[in-house]
């Protein structure tokens, strides 16, 4: 994305300028205490940025090693990538490269950059000018994301019309703002009285200085205007006088003495430059269509018409916000064809000189929409690739139905706008009528139609398809997807690896959502491939969160890990952090299996502060569920239940199966509460049940009915409600099994388990518990267990004294004690058990008799009573209970 210098320039200060040494201590004041923000909200014309110029040319003098980076904002700063690419140009370091480009993720972005200042240590005032141009939420989200992590070396200033949505009375209360505001920057009589003196060189009484200051209000632009205006008047105190009404009334009488007052060349070029937002000599020469506008542009700054250079080199202005408003409407009101002309020609001088967006916006305010499509289609290849989807978007609402009819790309990617605002049913009817003009062409032999030949026309059938696999998978049409994908593949050219890639990822969606992971992986690891040979890494970066995804019910919870942190990693060294919260969150969730919680907990912190104030709902939702589920698992609940809820608002159906509803971990969490009626409201409303036909999509839900069905079964022990839980429990079992969905099976296994336990058959409980483990040990899986708490304690001491993975379930056990929030002791032994007694003692934990232990042992009973009374004194108990409850706190059983 270029970027345009003189948005970064500090606005020199004027020569007429009126001195306000009262105001830069107030701003001086708020940057030495520490202040977060300095705030300058007031009405147009105030002197807010003739202030910010003072007080910068001040710190130049009194703190040299402090820099000032400036970022002067305009409408088309609306775009966040457009936004944070200018915030990184103005906030880097000038020895750095200047055209090194911005982050692609928001969070990711600005974090970068703070870290950025965070390692220089220099102190960095940063000025935002003109915040009220800025109404993207998403730009406003980054604002506040940058206020609310600021380093204490940043301090943040915003010059605005209108306050910005930023927590100012909290800061306020916390004495983190300096703030000026319309009654601070009003003029003094004595600061109106020299200003009018250096402007008209008059003196004027102390009598009409309090007349000027109580009409103006000591607004600074009316007192300009009024100055201009009284510099050739004879009678100033009547002038004075007759000066009254609104602000609106004032600028029309002074600017059109101010005009009137001007050589009709002057006016003529005030009249006709009015259209631009910034001016340059060779712009202002294309649009008048005469030579020697650097000439006029230095004429109107020397005589105070309302010009600003943006520059130290007075190569660009712009003129006074109001100025120019009064300026475009008598323009308007005198000739408005000659408006939509004067636009028409910026419009080709910025296509002419490299700048599309700026070409774009011409063209539309000159209603030349024909011109703006053409423009529009030749930006679509930089645009996607830089990610301005908003500022395309924005462009593809303004061009008319019949204008988009005749261009078969932007047909295309309306439908792709379409698909993006939830408008399902329009999709396919854009995308028809963008291959009937296709067709027509290929049909009669010659082009029928208006867009131009290149990349994305070429690649046009592959777009098509792709588009119409996403509004299958959103309306269910799983075969459809894959139909469609598959078709985008075979139109793909060998060359073309980003369609390739799309069109791979899409048809790993379609298995995954089929049931058919492996395939799913499979086509994510060729999509992934072909991403990085379209120069795509962020994409390519993304995938690993889809990988992840897969692996996890497959069972691959060490594959799922390292995938996830390769991805971080490489995410870090490439500067590419667009999921990078996402894959934090991702993470914790793993690390939790593991039941490493604090490690969890670092992670899903690490990802909460990059996401805080970010522009993807998927992130909002990832985030709230990897916090709900440590809130869980520190029996929290009620919380985790909250947590879910507010996932529940920012999900978004989207390309990815919903494999783990919300709904059903919210019943899950009120099945573990007991309350069961609340869970059974979720079941009924999907109108789920045990004879229903299986699916992977469903087969979550089914398992948490599964859950609901052993809850309803322990609190009344009917033999109908067994036989439920137990055919649905061994129907999702063999369709996991089938389906390779080891993660699954695990889960399913512990619940057979518990079920048998509850039916009071622990021996057959041991079966499926310890295919569980063998499942679960090399993986290393750990919630699975202790999440159900002491209802799998008894199975787990009959596994350990039948000595199943004795090494795995003795750690299952102690993990399950330490989550129930038993003490460990601190004494430790005083001499090790042995391996016979070690055995002995699991045995002691289950509910066999000492006999029963001498037989399982092949040892006389006196031999086993032995082997206990050993086993007491090393463990300082003299009971059977208290030898269990004592291997149990010190993780031995």
């Amino acid at each position: 994305m270029p970027i345009l210098a003189t948005k970064l320039f500090v606005p020199p200060l004027r020569a007429q300028a009126v001195r306000r040494p009262r105001l830069v201590q107030q701003l001086d004041e708020g940057l030495r205490s520490g202040r977060k923000l300095s705030l300058l909200s007031a009405p147009a014309g105030f002197g807010k940025t003739t202030l910010l110029s003072e007080w910068v040319e001040a710190l130049a003098e009194l703190r040299p090693s402090l820099r000032v980076a400036w970022l002067s904002l305009d409408t088309s700063d609306n775009d966040p990538v457009r936004f944070l690419g200018y915030l990184a140009a103005a906030l880097r370091d000038p020895a750095a490269d200047p055209d090194a480009a911005p982050l692609a993720s928001a969070e990711a972005a600005l974090t970068a950059l703070i870290n950025d200042l965070v390692r220089t240590e220099q102190q960095v005032v940063l000025v935002l000018d003109d915040v009220q141009t800025i109404e993207s939420p998403a730009v406003r989200d980054a604002i506040a994301f940058l206020l609310d992590h600021l380093p204490p070396q940043l301090h943040l200033v915003i010059a605005t019309r209108s306050d910005p949505p930023l927590p100012i009375a909290r800061l306020r209360a916390r004495g983190e703002l300096t703030e000026l505001r319309a009654a601070d920057l009003r003029f003094t009589a004595e600061e109106a009285a020299t200003f009018v003196t250096r402007v008209t060189g008059l003196s004027l009484s102390p009598d009409d200085v309090l007349t000027l200051e109580a009409r103006t209000e000591g607004w600074v632009a009316g007192l300009q205007l009024a100055a201009l205006s009284m510099r050739d008047s004879s009678d100033v105190p009547g002038f004075l006088t007759a000066f009254a009404g609104s602000h609106r009334f004032v600028i029309d009488y002074l600017v059109e003495e101010v005009l009137e007052a001007t050589r009709p060349g002057v006016r003529e070029f005030l009249l006709q430059t009015s259209v631009l937002d910034r001016l340059s000599g060779p712009l202002c020469d294309a649009v008048t269509g005469q030579a020697g506008s650097d000439r006029m542009l230095a004429t109107l700054e020397r005589e105070n018409l309302f010009v600003v250079p943006l520059d130290d080199d007075r190569e660009w202005f712009r003129y006074h916000h109001l100025f120019a408003d009064v300026l475009r409407a008598r323009l308007l009101a005198q000739d408005p064809k000659r408006v939509l002309d004067l636009n028409r020609l910026a419009s080709e001088w910025y296509e002419q000189h490299g700048s599309a967006e700026d070409a774009v916006r011409y063209a539309f305010a000159a209603s030349d929409f024909p011109l703006a499509a053409r423009l529009i289609e030749a930006t679509i290849p930089g645009i996607r690739k830089s990610r301005q989807d908003a500022t395309l978007l924005t462009w593809l609402t303004q061009l008319p139905a019949d204008v988009i009819g005749h261009r078969p790309v932007l047909g295309v990617f309306s439908a792709w706008a379409s698909l993006v605002a939830g408008d399902i049913d329009a999709v396919e009817t854009r995308l028809a009528a963008a291959e009937r003009t296709l067709a027509a062409t290929s049909a009669s032999g010659q082009r029928a139609h208006e867009s131009e030949p290149g990349e994305e026309l070429q690649n046009l059938p592959v777009t098509i398809a792709l588009y119409r696999a996403a509004v299958a998978q959103a309306r269910g049409d799983l075969a459809g997807m894959r139909e469609n994908a598959q078709r985008a593949m075979d139109a793909a050219a060998p060359d073309d690896h980003l369609g390739r890639g799309a069109a791979a990822g899409m048809l790993g969606l379609a298995s995954w959502a089929m049931g058919d992971i492996e395939a799913g992986i499979e086509a994510f690891g060729a999509s992934s491939a072909s991403l990085r040979q379209a120069g795509n890494v962020t994409d390519a970066i993304n995938i690993a969160m889809v990988l992840v995804d897969m692996l996890l019910p497959l069972g691959r919870l060490r594959e799922a890990q390292s995938t996830c942190e390769a991805a971080l990693a490489e995410a870090a060294a490439s500067g590419s952090g667009a999921a990078t919260a996402d894959l934090h969150a991702t993470l914790s969730e793993i690390l939790l299996e593991r039941n490493q919680i604090a490690e969890a907990k670092k992670h899903l912190a690490g990802g909460e502060q990059l996401g805080d104030g970010v522009f993807s709902h998927e992130h909002h939702y990832r985030q709230f569920v990897a916090q709900a589920k440590v809130a869980e698992a520190e029996n929290h609940l009620d919380d985790a239940y909250d947590l879910l809820t507010q996932a529940e608002q920012h999900y978004r159906r989207g390309f990815f199966p919903e494999a783990r509803p919300i709904g059903a971990m919210k019943a899950r969490i009120r099945i573990v509460q007991a309350r069961l009626p609340e869970a059974l409201e979720w079941v009924n409303d999907q109108s789920l049940s045990p004879a229903d036909e299986l699916s992977y999509p469903s087969e979550f839900g089914h398992v948490t009915l599964a859950r609901l069905l052993l809850a309803q079964f322990r609190a009344d022990p009917t033999p109908d409600a067994g036989r439920e839980a137990s055919g649905l429990l061994a129907r999702l079992r063999e369709a996991a099994e089938a389906g390779g969905r080891r993660g699954s099976v695990i889960e399913i296994l512990v619940l057979q388990a518990l079920l048998l336990e509850a039916q009071g058959d622990t021996a057959a409980a041991l079966d499926p518990l310890e295919q569980a483990l063998v499942h679960a040990e090399p993986e290393g899986y750990v919630r699975v267990f202790v999440a159900e708490g002491q209802a799998v304690l008894r199975p787990l001491r009959a596994a350990a004294g039948a000595g199943i993975r004795p090494e795995y379930v003795r750690m299952l056990s102690q993990a399950l004690r330490q989550t129930e929030g038993a003490e460990t002791p601190s004494a430790p032994l005083s001499e090790a058990l042995s391996e016979r007694e070690l055995h002995v003692l699991r045995l002691l934990s289950t509910e066999m008799t000492g006999p029963e232990i001498a037989n399982e042992l092949f040892v006389s009973l006196n031999t086993m009573r032995t082997h206990t009374k050993h086993i007491f004194q090393k463990l300082d108990v003299t009971s059977r209970p208290a030898a269990v409850r004592r291997a149990e706190a010190l993780g031995l059983i």
